[in-house]
């Protein structure tokens, strides 16, 4: 595995996630979120399921893009999405970002910025309906380490 990798050990694992957003009520069943390696350690694949008809089933793999010098996250959903994201991951903040069409145009620009502390991440998405100069909050995520 590389060293750029192995970065994302700390996120390695099963963890809930709990959204808060307008379509989210508070008692909404949690989702599951599984980080875990693919065999050989090439890539880092994330699957999640979600009980809320509003919020995609998915699964991302995780790779380095030496080229670029950054992680690549490519996105598939329940929905027939199809993304990808520029990827960061360092001192706890993990990011995320949509800049370029891909599978899809870009209707809008895209980004995360989630922070680790422990076993817990907190983070929100933003989108852009420009050209990126004006964010506006679109939902948090939270997520709680569980195994």
């Amino acid at each position: 595995m590389s060293d750029e990798l192995q970065r994302l050990e700390p996120l390695v694992g099963t963890w809930s996630m709990q959204a808060v957003a307008p379509w989210a009520a508070p008692d909404d069943p949690r989702g599951r979120l599984v980080f875990e390696w693919l065999p050989g350690g090439g890539f880092l694949v994330q699957r999640w399921e979600v009980p809320v008809p509003e919020a995609p089933n998915g699964v991302a793999v995780i790779g380095w893009h030496a080229d670029r010098g950054t992680f690549l996250q490519h996105y598939f959903d329940s929905r027939g999405v199809a993304r990808i994201y520029r990827m960061g991951f360092a001192d706890g903040l993990w990011t995320l970002d949509r800049d370029e069409a891909d599978f899809s145009p870009l209707d809008f620009r895209q980004r995360w910025r989630g922070t680790l502390d422990g076993d817990t991440i907190v983070g929100s998405w933003e989108m852009s309906h420009d050209d990126g100069t004006t964010w506006e909050h679109d939902f948090e995520l939270r997520y709680q380490r569980i195994g």
